[in-house]
Parts: structure tokens; sequence; C-alpha cells
């Protein structure tokens, strides 16, 4: 959501003195703080539920989620509130990041722990389903206002009801998730799996091979997850004459894609193994990412086959990227390096993803991913 806005939206009613790739950037710069601030959450909210229990820290949060999300589609513009609308967009998305890095409930490490041994890769997939579904939402939201909307409405009022569906969203997911992890069943099956925060101190000095190893071989997913869905909306607007709506619906029937590359992930990486599995997709997403130029360039025809072939990919590779951050980490780290691994991959592969002229630095970054896979002990990754 916030990353459609920073290109749809955000350089417009929030950068206006800027040219419009200018406030862009601008835009992508705040997007980023999210990115940053995640690891410090996680930090904190491990301490807090260390102090007062999985419950308490849960609810606070997605509390502070749902009140950053809330507070965006509420801010006022620059026209309105000048450079504080600025300030105030980067501490709501520092918000986001930081309520994101302590949304972390563990149920990733739980699925795997417990999954039968022919059947992990499919288990380790049914968390990562809601990505795109939530691109979808997104997208269709934003398709129809663009659609339905003059450029005048959709920039004055309009962009802010897709925020307002995700704080409903984040209403009903704080009250399903606590309904989950306040169950007995639930608590006794992170108990017995050993799976609790321990410092994160601790876990750096005891595990600091595996948090490296768990964000690399992760990096392809995270690196592609960006240049399928930010990267081409940004040069569809900036540089192309193409319809922003009819775009986003493509993106659309790619996420639908993605989800069933999700599943069909589950299936692949029980018959293959993980590791392999996400290493051939790391390769296959460096060769993909050779042709970005040619296909983004090659008009209607080739962005959509750019999209909808990297949504198959990303599906692929991120239904095991959960597995891949938590399956190198013995029982007692595995819940706090599973979530610290995941916010280096979140925050490493956005970093990695630049305009398509820096093509070389993505294909070093999806070959590193692929390497990794292969570096990683065996063994873990079957688990």
């Amino acid at each position: 959501m916030y990353a459609m806005a920073s290109v749809l939206v955000f350089p417009s009613v929030f950068f206006p003195f800027e040219q419009q790739l200018e406030g862009t950037l601008y835009a992508f710069v705040i997007f980023s703080f999210a990115f940053l601030a995640r690891p410090f959450g996680t930090v904190l909210f491990m301490a807090i539920q260390r102090r007062l229990g999985r419950e308490v820290k849960l609810t606070a949060a997605l509390f502070i989620l749902g009140i950053s999300t809330a507070g965006i589609a509420f801010l006022p513009t620059y026209q309105h509130l000048g450079f504080y609308a600025i300030v105030l967009l980067a501490l709501l998305r520092i918000g986001q990041g930081i309520a994101l890095g302590g949304s972390w409930d563990g149920l990733p490490s739980l699925l795997a722990l417990n999954a039968p041994q022919n059947r992990r890769g499919w288990y380790a997939m049914l968390g990562q389903l809601g990505a795109p579904v939530g691109f979808m939402i997104a997208g269709g939201l934003f398709a129809y206002l663009l659609s339905n909307l003059t450029t005048e409405d959709f920039l004055d009022w309009g962009w802010r009801y897709p925020f307002y569906v995700a704080f409903a969203i984040n209403v009903v997911a704080l009250f399903a998730r606590l309904r989950l992890v306040s169950t007995p069943e639930y608590a006794r099956l992170l108990d017995e799996r050993e799976l609790e925060p321990v410092n994160a101190l601790e876990m750096t000095r005891s595990q600091g091979r595996n948090v490296i190893i768990g964000a690399l071989a992760a990096l392809a997913s995270y690196a592609l997850f960006h240049l399928v869905t930010v990267f081409p909306l940004s040069w569809i607007t900036l540089y192309s004459m193409r319809s922003v709506s009819d775009f986003l619906i493509i993106q659309v029937i790619g996420a639908a894609l993605m989800a069933l590359g999700v599943v069909a992930s589950g299936l692949i990486a029980d018959r293959l193994g993980r590791r392999t599995t996400l290493g051939a997709c790391a390769v296959l997403i460096a060769v993909l990412s050779a042709f970005v130029p040619t296909l983004m360039n090659g008009g209607e025809f080739g962005q959509n086959t750019f999209i909808l072939l990297g949504f198959i990919l990303l599906g692929l590779s991120y239904g095991q990227a959960a597995g891949a951050v938590t399956a190198n980490f013995p029982a007692k780290y595995r819940y706090t390096g599973a979530a610290l691994t995941s916010d280096l991959s979140w925050l490493v592969g956005p970093v990695s993803h630049r305009w398509w002229r820096l093509a070389c630095r993505r294909i070093l970054a999806w070959l590193m991913s692929a390497s990794t896979c292969c570096r990683a002990p065996p063994a873990r990754w079957r688990r």
C-alpha cells in the first residue's frame, strides 16, 4: 500500500516543489525508513515479550501499526502543513517499521518444526500467501480509484481510502492473531519447541553466521519483490504514456499467479528440497533480470511479459523464503534468529533493487543468493 502511494501519490502531495522524478526519489527515501527501523522494532518487542508476554507484545505492535497506517490516511499534505507534513510522514513510516518488527509471532518457525518430514515445504509456504493477497487488494483499490476519479480528486482525497481499508484489515488481524497466540495449544507448542525470544546480542554472537546465511539465501526473493512491484510502477509513471490503472491490473493478475507459485513452491520443495528450489529460482531470477531493460522498453507486450514471469518466479522463490530464514538455527535461537534474519533480508533486498541501469548489481545479488543456498548446511535445510 505504502509503496504504491510512494509512486502514485506522495511525489505530488508531499513534494510538489520538486520535479516528478525527484519527488519519487524523496518518497522512496521515506519508504526505506521502515526497513531501517524494523530490526530495532524486533529487538524492542522481543524485550517486551520477555518481560510482559507475547499477547502484550503483539497487541502493542499491531496497535502501533494500525495507528501509523491510519495516521497516513488522515495526514495533512504539504499544501496545508508544509515541511511538517513530510516530517510526520517519515515518523509514521518509522512507526510502521518498528511495528512490523514487533509483529513477529513465530508462526513460520512453529510450522517448520511441527510439519511432517516430507511436507515441510508445503507447511512453510502457507504463511507466505498473505503477500500476494495483500498486493491484489492494494493494487485493485488503486486501479479502481484511478479509473473512476479525476486526477484532482484522486490526489485530493481518493488516495486515502486504501489506507482506511488497510487500517480495517489491521484491526481484524489484531483480534485474529491475538485469538491464536492466546490459546493454550499455541503456547504449549512454542514452549515445547523452545520458541522463546533470547537476547539479541547473545543470539548474534552465537549465530551471526547463520543470520547472514539466512538473509542472503532469501535475498533473491525480497529483491525481486520490489523489482516487480515498485520499480515497474515507477517506471511506467515516470517514463511511459501507458495507463497506470491498466498496468496495475496486470500487476494484480501477476499477484494472482504469484499466489499459485507460492502453492507450487511447497510441492516442488518437498520433492526437490528447499535448498535446490531456492538456488534454482535465484539463478532464474538473475537470468530474467538481465532482460529487464529490453522487456520494459519493449512496449506493453514486453512489460506484461516481465511482470507475469517475474511474479511467477517470485511466488516460487518467496514461498520458501520464510523456511530459508528459519532452517539454520538451533531451537533455542530459532524464534529470535528467524525474526532478525527476515528483517535483514527485507533491508538488503530493496537496497539491491535499483533502476535498471544497475542490473549488474541485481544479478550479482541473486547469484550471491544462489551460491548461499549451495553453501548452507543441507541437513538443516531439510527441517
